[in-house]
């Protein structure tokens, strides 16, 4: 009997199986075209190198332009940093605010910060251009970064709403009993016990901005300030000889960071998003 359910469960798990091997196969050959000689990379179809080579690491390390792809990462990582904080700070204040406290018009702005997620962002790209332009700003890390200060990533506040509704009020109440405001309800109260939403903000805003390549092409234009996606990009050349080992292997090394990212908080994510109250 234990032995038939065994089989059963195998055979279930077969098509799992194979639809991962097929999303994975992507991933594989880039890396093995990161340890391969560039002559080999579309001559060969085998995915085990034939002249097993670390050069394209190394190449690919120094960069393009006299830079070294450190600096993009550099740069990646300040971006990502700065949006994490902005991101945390700003829109767990806007939660709190449209979760707890009673304002005018709060349902309209709630309304509208909702059809904010649905807006494309290829819609407001000009506006938002011409105005950082004015600001003298392009070029700069700012317009990437203070937008995030500014609570401007509405699934977020959604998502931080949705958690906060899920605390009990009595909370807050004895809080007030004890003399504490909305700002050290806040503080003292709320915060502490948004962590898993907290923590599923910082994973996705990490990923989604390491990621990010159209709204860095658009803003960044000295190749000292690009990030990892733009520093990549650097590799292909149209109008001569396209570096493709030193692409891969970088591109390799760029999803370091995002698995690591996912590899130690994963467990954050599904309890951020689906937790809707205290544990306990």
């Amino acid at each position: 009997m234990i032995s038939s359910l065994k089989n059963k469960n195998f055979i279930v798990h077969i098509p799992i199986i194979l639809g991962a091997i097929v999303m994975l196969y992507p991933l594989i050959w880039l890396l093995s075209g990161s340890f391969k000689l560039p002559q080999e990379i579309f001559a060969n179809s085998s995915l085990w190198p034939k002249n097993f080579t670390l050069e394209n690491y190394t190449i690919g390390w120094k960069g393009v332009s006299g830079l070294s792809f450190g600096t993009f990462f550099k740069n990646s990582f300040v971006i990502s940093g700065l949006s994490i904080i902005g991101n945390i700070i700003s829109c767990s204040m806007a939660a709190y605010a449209f979760a707890r406290l009673q304002f005018k018009f709060k349902n309209i702005f709630f309304a509208l910060m909702l059809v904010s997620i649905m807006i494309p962002y290829h819609v407001i790209i000009i506006p938002q251009y011409i105005f950082f332009n004015k600001l003298d700003w392009i070029n700069t890390f700012l317009p990437l970064v203070v937008p995030k200060f500014l609570a401007t990533d509405g699934f977020f506040i959604f998502l931080l709403v949705q958690f906060i509704r899920g605390l009990p009020r009595e909370l807050d109440e004895a809080a007030t009993m004890d003399g504490c405001g909305p700002i050290r309800i806040y503080w003292k109260i709320i915060l502490p016990l948004l962590l898993p939403a907290i923590a599923t903000t910082a994973i996705f805003t990490f990923i989604w901005t390491w990621n990010d390549f159209f709204s860095q092409l658009i803003y960044l234009t000295d190749p000292r300030n690009f990030t990892v996606s733009l520093g990549l990009r650097l590799f292909l050349d149209s109008m001569g000889q396209s570096q493709w080992g030193p692409m891969f292997s970088m591109s390799i090394l760029s999803l370091v960071p995002v698995f690591v990212m996912f590899l130690v908080f994963q467990r954050y994510i599904i309890e951020g998003i689906t937790s809707g109250g205290i544990k306990g």
